[in-house]
């Protein structure tokens, strides 16, 4: 099975074809959107200091300035405080610049590196850890001092803020432990929001003796930054009437910047937390979903309800996830996309397709080929039918007219080979038109055999029936059927297949826009057939079988030019309904979801 673009490991055919009518995508920020490089840029600490970080990756390159001056070790006690509680809240690890464990974690041990004093993780034995997980959105360790076991343990937690904050009572101020006020409680909030608008996302860090007693340190602020391509992919998507929406764990202010910057979120578009999501039934959320570009501070299981509410809506819904919990959503939706790289064998057994690069433009790279498929069964379809029924026809009129049998039995199965062989075939590997992806999703109820192509099938079908019926009379004049009659007949029907291939490559272009020559199976089949029936016409052996002699030029430049009518007509046809297509109707919205 060919995958998309090399990019894209597709279980099931069916399953590209069906993204060509997507409405809705839910998927992994750190995943398709953004390069899950994480790397903190800013440092605010709890008595009000502001220190920038430089450098990129997981790697001891940068520094940390503060007002001019590199802070290095434990020179500034209240900046160290906090890089420390990031290092020892922290189970990652860099081993030759490469990550071992989750990016967030890993930026925070990279800022210790920088610092110098990434050695301090190993000078505290851990006695409990209280994992992260998507509910509570923070992580918390119990240590003592290696050289002090029988010493009261500390208790580091790093995490969401507006969790953080609930379990602390003091925060540190100049190595003072002071009582935490109101108004501290509003300034780091605001610096919170300050940093999300930004695009970092936020994690606040404490320490204390016990969970409830923390002391509050300060805030870290990492970027990370979109993959290439991923904004000029959106805008392609919104274009062609696809509504992006995301789904987050960060912040509102973190969640609404990083989608202004990739392109879907604007004025009048609205953004939703988890705990909303919560408090509205299907039908509440199903009313309001269409207007929600961001859902943030959501978890997993907020994701099957909003595919549930899509898919109310009408929505075709394909959702991309890595984790355990979305293994549920994932099967939900229409088409399951799992993550390659950072996706579970469970997420990955739930899912119809695997990204290999969890990136984004891979899924717009399969929309394309959906929809490039779909085009492409079009394309078999109305030239099997077309000839199908002109062939049938044709007998069929003969007999009613009492002309002869225009066709033997063995023209008759040399016109089903090609009918049902190379150039049919060669068909349904046509290229991907470069347009497609900006064309609005089909309806998946929509038959594929709409009145248009029906139409043109009928269309097609008359003219070489007519044309067909038309030279067998010319040349029955003289009320005798002799090889020659049979020959020209034969000969002109097999052109007509040939012509009308050539017009059933595109619904909507010119052949001479999509290239003579763009699909090489179609070029070398139908050079084939013709070579094939050229044998036939002048091969002596093959003369005896099929009954047929030779023709002379000119008698084959009168059937080229005959022929050549379904295809000219055809390109009338589609040069007509572009022109009306230069005003089309705005088409309905659909949606796409971005699960962060």
């Amino acid at each position: 099975m060919r995958m998309v673009k090399k990019r894209a490991i597709v279980k099931k055919l069916p399953i590209v074809e069906t993204l060509g009518c997507c409405n809705v995508i839910c998927s992994d920020k750190t995943g398709t959107l953004t390069k899950n490089e994480m790397t903190v840029t800013h440092i605010f600490t709890s008595d009000g200091l502001h220190a920038e970080v430089t450098g990129v990756g997981y790697n001891r390159f940068g520094e940390v300035i503060h007002d001019g001056d590199i802070i290095h070790g434990f020179c500034n006690p209240s900046i160290s405080k906090v890089v420390e509680a990031g290092c020892v809240c922290n189970d990652a690890e860099i081993r030759n610049n490469s990550l071992m464990g989750t990016p967030t974690e890993g930026a925070l041990i990279a800022l210790s590196t920088k610092m110098g004093i990434e050695a301090l993780r190993h000078d505290y034995i851990r006695r409990a850890e209280y994992p992260f997980s998507s509910e509570q959105k923070w992580m918390a360790v119990k240590c003592v001092p290696r050289t002090q076991p029988d010493k009261q343990e500390i208790c580091f937690m790093k995490g969401a803020y507006e969790q953080v904050i609930r379990y602390c009572s003091t925060y540190n101020s100049k190595g003072l432990t002071l009582p935490l006020t109101q108004q501290q409680r509003e300034l780091y909030h605001q610096e919170t929001a300050y940093m999300g608008s930004a695009g970092l996302r936020v994690i606040a860090l404490a320490s204390g003796p016990e969970l409830g007693q923390l002391t509050f340190l300060g805030l870290v602020g990492m970027i990370d930054p979109p993959r290439t391509g991923v904004k000029e992919a959106v805008a392609t998507l919104i274009r062609s009437g696809v509504a992006i929406k995301m789904i987050t764990g960060d912040s509102q202010e973190t969640a609404v910047a990083i989608a202004s910057r990739l392109g879907f979120y604007s004025k009048g578009l609205q953004s939703l937390s988890g705990e909303d999501v919560d408090t509205l039934d299907i039908q509440q959320l199903s009313q309001i979903v269409s207007k929600v570009s961001v859902f943030y501070r959501a978890s997993p299981r907020h994701k099957l309800k909003i595919v549930k509410c899509l898919q109310n809506n009408g929505a075709v819904v394909a959702m991309t996830g890595d984790g355990v919990n979305d293994a549920v959503a994932l099967k939900a939706a229409d088409i399951g996309i799992a993550m390659g790289k950072t996706g579970t064998d469970v997420c990955k057994e739930a899912a119809d397709m695997i990204l290999v690069e969890d990136d984004f433009q891979t899924i717009m790279s399969a929309i394309e080929e959906g929809k490039g498929i779909y085009n492409n069964i079009k394309n078999f379809v109305r030239f099997q039918l077309s000839t199908s029924i002109a062939a049938l026809t044709l007998i069929c009129l003969a007999t009613l007219m009492n002309f002869p049998n225009p066709l033997n039995a063995m023209q008759i199965l040399w016109i089903n080979i090609i009918m049902d062989g190379p150039p049919a075939q060669s068909l349904g590997v046509e290229p991907v038109d470069k347009d497609v992806i900006r064309k609005p999703p089909r309806n998946l109820k929509d038959s594929i055999l709409t009145k248009n192509l029906i139409i043109k099938i009928l269309l097609s079908s008359i003219i070489i029936v007519c044309g067909t019926l038309f030279v067998f009379w010319r040349e029955l004049r003289d009320n005798l059927i002799t090889p020659r009659d049979t020959t020209m007949t034969f000969t002109c029907f097999v052109f007509f297949d040939m012509f009308n291939a050539l017009s059933s490559r595109s619904q909507t272009k010119s052949v001479f826009e999509i290239g003579l020559c763009s699909n090489k199976m179609f070029c070398y089949a139908v050079l084939g057939s013709i070579m094939g029936q050229l044998l036939v016409i002048y091969f002596p052996p093959l003369q005896k079988v099929f009954q047929t002699e030779s023709l002379s030029l000119q008698d084959l430049m009168f059937l080229i030019g005959l022929t050549s009518s379904v295809c000219i007509v055809s390109e009338i046809i589609k040069k007509l309904e572009r022109s009306k297509d230069e005003n089309p109707k705005q088409s309905s919205s659909s949606s796409f979801f971005l699960d962060v």
